[in-house]
């Protein structure tokens, strides 16, 4: 199929052979948009689940599907080895977290995978485990994959590596140039280990589609008494780009910072309509694309940071970290489909407010109109989790609420993604991550408490929008040390406000301890027991004698009668 720049011929097939279920996987991605055929390539996927691991058809699906998504997802400005790289990483421990949910099933997601890349007159590979990735050019077969593979005893071999083993991944990866008329063939050892080479070079050299080829690759396979899935994927490049476009990589790379930007001024077909927004570490202005009249809104670095690679790189992150996460409660990024000439990325524009200068105007909050607010923040962390990212600081100023109470979380400058942090370095906690009233106290000790610091933040966020107050008070922002944070004592949230019960008060004080064991382990568990009294919760304060057990039962159906009308009364009033 002719594609810009390149004319390629590609197919794939997979068949589950003489097993029941196919665990394989294989896909290709050819972009029709033009800008990300430069900048990002084409890519082609092949996956062969561990059937072992009794997760092995799910994990390579996931492996194939994600990789294809994720990749394009990378900012423009990243090479091809670093885009695969973080993707994969992302991609690895996702499978290696679900492996570790089904620990009673010894259910694991396993998978090998081979990923090649083609960009401009180069091409790129990816690899993990004992699927191939063979180049066939001027009558040649040669294997660009090594296989991860050990042998027990004779006859009997196992993975060394595959995606989801290990909570790291160590992945083999090659640049080469490429050559008019390559054909590469991707394939699982359900065809490798069946077909001797001479005739797999053969088959593959045929004058005919690809698409004929791989069934011929299938069929000789079935002959050769394959005993496992078999999937091939083969293209064969007829042409190639006239023009070399690796330059067009190294320029986005060494992007410069653009000016400070005024109303009217023109930026890449983006015309400025006004600033919303200016710090020492960024810029936001609305932009409107001269081309289509959508607006946007346009982050820019700041030049106090323009001689900083580390905050240069965190900036292009943010990008990529804002385009994985899928919720209608968080801000989307725009793709760019045309060249820059400067350092910037887009967002949708929101029409609407910070959540700070909202409840300046809307306190008090009714209780049904607040608990729906904190569930859509709560649905938007959720939504980062998914992905094994860690948003960092939460705060009003980073939650937009639009008409309808609409809500969105709108900053990426913090967020820690646990699949790519062993491909930095270490960060340095020079005190608390965000800011001080929100934001979980052990970053004090150089302790990332994941998850569990979102919660610490939105719990703080609940009990402000139901109080206009901090948990600890105004003293929170001046404590420097964890000593500082051992003296504060959390204030009841009922004192503050009379409205809210016992059992929403505890959740929300559960939600703020400083003791990560005493805090809860996920966002569902705290948003259960803030709408749905929990037991623990409810004990009646005087002790009873147990020689009165009528009157204990009594005492305590009567306590969940009034906890009832409580939660009726308090989640069905309007403003």
């Amino acid at each position: 199929m002719p594609m810009r720049g390149f004319d390629i011929d590609v197919a794939y097939k997979t068949d589950a052979g003489i097993k029941s279920i196919n665990e394989d996987a294989a896909d290709f991605l050819l972009p029709h948009d033009p800008y990300l055929q430069q900048v990002k390539g084409y890519t082609f996927v092949v996956a062969d689940g561990v059937s072992s691991a009794e997760a092995g058809r799910e994990a390579s699906q996931i492996a194939v599907e994600r990789f294809l998504v994720e990749y394009y997802q990378t900012p423009d400005m990243w090479s091809v080895s670093k885009s695969g790289e973080q993707v994969l990483s992302a991609i690895n421990l996702r499978l290696f977290r679900k492996s570790h949910q089904y620990k009673n099933d010894h259910k694991g997601y396993l998978t090998t995978l081979s990923t090649l890349v083609l960009k401009g007159h180069s091409g790129y590979f990816f690899h993990v485990g004992d699927s191939r990735i063979y180049l066939i050019r001027d009558n040649k077969l040669t294997q660009l994959t090594q296989d991860h593979f050990a042998s027990i005893e004779k006859g009997k071999t196992f993975l060394t590596r595959a995606v989801g083993m290990d909570n790291k991944l160590h992945i083999d990866f090659s640049r080469f140039n490429l050559q008019q008329d390559d054909r590469f063939l991707l394939c699982t050892d359900g065809i490798h280990d069946f077909i001797v080479e001479d005739e797999l070079l053969r088959l593959i050299n045929q004058p005919i589609p690809m698409s004929e080829i791989c069934k011929q690759l299938i069929s000789a396979s079935v002959n050769g008494n394959s005993d496992d899935n078999m999937s091939c994927l083969l293209l064969h490049l007829r042409s190639l780009p006239e023009q070399h476009i690796d330059d067009l990589n190294l320029e986005l790379t060494r992007l410069p910072f653009p000016p400070i930007l005024k109303s009217g001024m023109k930026l890449d077909g983006y015309r400025v309509i006004k600033e919303v927004f200016s710090s020492s570490r960024s810029h936001l202005y609305l932009v409107e694309d001269e081309e289509t009249h959508e607006q946007f809104a346009m982050k820019v670095p700041s030049k106090n940071f323009i001689d900083d690679i580390h905050y240069i790189d965190r900036f292009i992150r943010e990008q990529w970290v804002g385009s994985r996460i899928d919720s209608e409660y968080v801000v989307k990024i725009i793709q760019h489909h045309r060249p820059r000439t400067g350092l910037y990325y887009l967002m949708e524009w929101l029409p609407g407010e910070s959540l700070d200068k909202w409840l300046e105007q809307h306190y008090p909050v009714s209780p049904k109109r607040a608990i729906q607010i904190v569930k859509k923040i709560a649905s938007a962390l959720e939504a980062f989790h998914q992905q094994d990212a860690v948003h960092q600081d939460l705060r009003p100023a980073n939650i937009m609420i639009m008409d309808q109470d609409l809500v969105k979380i709108v900053d990426f400058g913090s967020v820690f993604v646990a699949g790519i942090a062993e491909l930095y370095s270490p960060i340095e906690f020079q005190g608390v991550l965000g800011t001080a009233s929100y934001s979980d106290p052990n970053y004090l000790q150089g302790k990332n408490p994941g998850v569990q610091g979102d919660i610490y933040s939105l719990s703080t966020l609940c009990y402000e929008i139901f109080t206009a107050c901090l948990p600890y008070g105004k003293q929170v922002e001046d404590c420097k040390s964890m000593r500082d944070y051992d003296k504060l004592r959390y204030i009841t949230a009922s004192d503050i406000n009379p409205v809210i019960p016992i059992w929403f008060d505890k959740a929300l004080e559960k939600g703020v301890k400083f003791d990560l064991s005493e805090r809860y382990n996920t966002v569902s568990e705290f948003m259960t027991d803030l709408t749905q009294p929990n037991p623990n919760f409810l004990k009646p304060q005087p002790e009873v004698k147990q020689s009165n057990s009528l009157f204990f039962w009594k005492l305590v159906s009567g306590f969940w009668f009034v906890t009832l009308v409580v939660v009726i009364y308090l989640f069905s009033q309007t403003a």
